[in-house]
């Protein structure tokens, strides 16, 4: 809630429509149903403080945000599409964060072998979160739209197509991963799909990892085991796997 915003330069005032905002986003990108309809509907507020945030006139200098404009500014792009492109770093770069530490916190929590283990060899903190993510995608599904006729597996998708992706079960797919269902920091996880993968993948992913691994880091420090205290609460969304309440109680070192 501090981080990504101070870094894009986004304004102080008002911050605390960025989790709204968020989640109404990702709700949008899954159908039309109950919880869509719920999160709409009290995100008007949000949306519009965004919008307005995102513009050329109310972001901070020497921001993310502003070197978007300085490259509309050359031609790059246009100003609509900067305020877009400015806007799509708020929209994926806060409540995916926010449940990915969660998921984090739950790995350890769930093996707390694997947080001894950290604690013996820090050095394997780099790699922690992409196992997290892994082990517990923050984004379970995504759409993309095919360009040309696609055959996956003997079958032709046609070129326009939306196509569903189950980012979660690939994470999870034992033609893949060896005891998948196993959190493992020593695990190789290069190709997990927690952040996409290819052209689209995920635009903020090494402050996400930055962020990850300061917080590890931190912990590291300062707390001896970490273990759960009570039952995790989920936060229904269409395409985040969103944590509500994560009661865990932690040793000090």
């Amino acid at each position: 809630m501090l981080v990504f915003p101070d870094t894009i330069g986004l304004r102080e005032t008002g911050r605390e429509h960025l989790l709204t905002y968020s989640m109404s986003t990702f709700n949008a990108f899954g159908p039309r149903n109950e919880i869509f309809e719920r999160s709409a509907a009290v995100a008007g507020d949000a949306i519009r403080w965004v919008n307005d945030s995102c513009r050329r006139e109310n972001l901070a200098p020497g921001g993310w945000g502003m070197s978007v404009f300085a490259a509309a500014d050359r031609g790059e792009c246009t100003e609509q599409e900067a305020e877009r492109l400015v806007r799509s770093f708020l929209s994926a770069g806060v409540d995916t964060t926010v449940n990915g530490i969660a998921h984090m916190m739950l790995a350890f929590a769930a093996f707390p072998k694997e947080w001894e283990k950290l604690r013996e060899r820090p050095a394997l903190a780099r790699g922690v979160f992409d196992e997290s993510l892994r082990w517990d995608s923050t984004v379970q599904t995504f759409f993309r739209t095919t360009t040309c006729d696609a055959i996956v597996a003997g079958v032709t998708i046609p070129e326009g197509s939306k196509v569903l992706l189950f980012l979660a079960a690939a994470n999870r797919d034992p033609r893949h991963w060896t005891n998948p269902g196993r959190f493992d920091i020593e695990r190789k996880n290069f190709g997990h799909a927690g952040f996409g993968f290819g052209l689209h993948q995920c635009l903020g992913q090494m402050v996400a990892r930055q962020e990850a691994e300061l917080v590890l880091n931190a912990l590291l420090r300062r707390v001896r085991s970490i273990r759960l205290t009570g039952q995790v609460t989920r936060r229904l969304n269409n395409t985040l796997h969103a944590v509500e309440s994560l009661p865990i109680e932690v040793d000090p070192v």
